[in-house]
């Protein structure tokens, strides 16, 4: 099944299309324009450069968040202007599930972080084995403190304890984590299991198909 999927959710915009669980190209750019600008001709360019065109695609995926609510916006409303015409499937996908994604095949607890601001960030806990990832929390914006002191955070050692982080470059989380006496592993990219970079990995994950009207009440939640 061919997949186009789109991450408008943070600063960077990412397109990538895969079939089935393989990773057939992504596209990130992160150069100060705006997402509505960026994710179609991103998308046409990288169909493009695989021999393929918007008629090949089967499948449709998009972030709807935690994130940026304007990116999510746009994220949404286009997946949803490209799928309509043809009747295409889609799935909402779960910037913190993508993160966490990311970390496949490691064992432990992982915990992706994104910056929300006034003091919190948006994370949800995960548990890693061989057997996959499990969710353990629902997403939610919690202070670094109430994260430490969750249960779930609470009763596993420090070693087991994995950071996934949507921007490498946010130490400012890293060090609210820390000062609020959480201990963790920070991955970095090269760690991660997965072929694909950054957060977008996901899309070599399973989707489950969403119809039309799945879609729509997305985007009228949002």
């Amino acid at each position: 099944m061919k997949i186009l999927a789109f991450d408008t959710s943070a600063k960077t915009a990412s397109v990538a299309v895969c079939d089935g669980g393989n990773i057939l190209g992504v596209s990130n750019i992160d150069n100060g324009l705006t997402q509505s600008e960026l994710v179609l001709p991103m998308a046409e360019a990288l169909l493009s450069q695989l021999k393929m065109s918007f008629a090949d695609v089967e499948l449709y995926a998009v972030t709807v968040g935690p994130g940026s609510f304007t990116g999510v916006r746009i994220g949404v409303s286009t997946v949803k202007g490209l799928a309509f015409g043809r009747d295409i499937p889609c799935a909402p996908v779960s910037t913190l599930e993508a993160l966490a994604e990311n970390a496949a095949g490691l064992s432990g607890l992982i915990v992706p972080c994104m910056d929300a601001r006034r003091g919190q960030f948006y994370t949800a806990t995960f548990s890693s084995s061989e057997s996959g990832i499990e969710r353990l929390t629902p997403d939610r914006a919690i202070s670094a403190e109430e994260l430490a002191e969750a249960e779930e955070i609470g009763s596993k050692i420090a070693e087991s304890i994995i950071a996934y982080f949507a921007d490498e470059k946010n130490r400012a989380i890293i060090e609210r984590l820390r000062e609020a006496g959480l201990q963790f592993e920070i991955i970095q990219k090269q760690q991660t299991s997965n072929a694909l970079e950054g957060k977008s990995g996901v899309i070599s994950g399973k989707f489950e198909g969403r119809s039309r009207d799945d879609m729509k009440a997305l985007v009228e939640e949002h």
